[in-house]
């Protein structure tokens, strides 16, 4: 266990669920825990598998663009209500780098050499630059290297195929957000699971909702505090489906047509 996971477990996790617990049964203090967007990790804890819900992977296709947006205006991760117009920044799943990734390799999985993840990956390596990841344990520094990389990806889409979606395979849950409209978008976290997902035409995925829009939580919980607000809370999230639309302050606005292969599923 690193310093900072031993640093949440002892002290900072303890410190949230004791805010929490002030919110939820307290009257001093509620206003400011509140606007501060209460303890994310003890919320999580609190709420438990209501967080979690279960939506078509095609239709989630809309995750914030934080690309652009101040860091000075980002909401804080470790905050369960988000304030701003993050919601409003949206990109599209559909064209990003790793759908675009998983789809290559399994239209050229006889030949992972004509995907441009290996041409890439091999313009680094023959430029003395071979890719790395320290957090993985990889060094991509032979031919052979890259194509086992890729055959694991490659590996992973087909299991899922056969066997469906297993969330205790990844290292983290599918992450969405909570729009000030009430829909689902995604956030980083889980992105190559949920490109493998919608290529192969899953039915169905299952999501945790890690933040929701302050508009969206005063909307539903109607000036209840405490408990009160959070069962109100939970009960809203049931009704929360994906955003599919562009947002009004996007960074790129695609024009272009798409279309889902046909869905590929034991």
């Amino acid at each position: 266990m690193g310093v900072r996971d031993r640093f949440q477990q002892y002290l900072g996790i303890p410190v949230e669920q004791m805010l929490l617990a002030h919110w939820e049964t307290e009257r001093t203090g509620r206003a400011a825990i509140e606007r501060r967007g209460l303890p994310r990790r003890a919320v999580e804890q609190r709420l438990g598998e209501a967080l979690i819900l279960h939506v078509d992977p095609r239709e989630l296709i809309r995750i914030n663009a934080w690309k652009g947006y101040p860091h000075r205006e980002r909401p804080s991760s470790s905050a369960f209500i988000w304030d701003g117009e993050w919601d409003l920044r949206r990109g599209d799943l559909r064209y990003g780098p790793r759908y675009r990734f998983i789809s290559e390799l399994d239209v050229f999985r006889d030949d992972l050499r004509q995907t441009a993840r290996f041409k890439e990956l091999n313009e680094r390596l023959q430029a003395g630059r071979p890719w790395s990841s320290h957090q993985q344990g990889i060094l991509l520094d032979t031919e052979a290297k890259i194509l086992t990389y890729l055959r694991a990806y490659l590996s992973f889409l087909d299991n899922m195929a056969v066997k469906g979606f297993d969330a205790g395979l990844g290292k983290d849950d599918l992450g969405v957000a909570v729009t000030r409209e009430g829909r689902l978008i995604k956030i980083n976290r889980g992105l190559h699971r949920l490109a493998m997902a919608q290529r192969l035409g899953l039915p169905s995925v299952p999501v945790r909702v890690k933040a929701v829009h302050r508009e969206w939580w005063q909307r539903v919980t109607q000036g209840a505090q405490g408990t009160q607000a959070l069962e109100r809370g939970k009960d809203a999230l049931q009704r929360c489906v994906p955003e599919t639309e562009p947002g009004e302050l996007d960074p790129e606005v695609i024009t272009e047509a798409f279309q889902w292969p046909v869905p590929r599923v034991s």
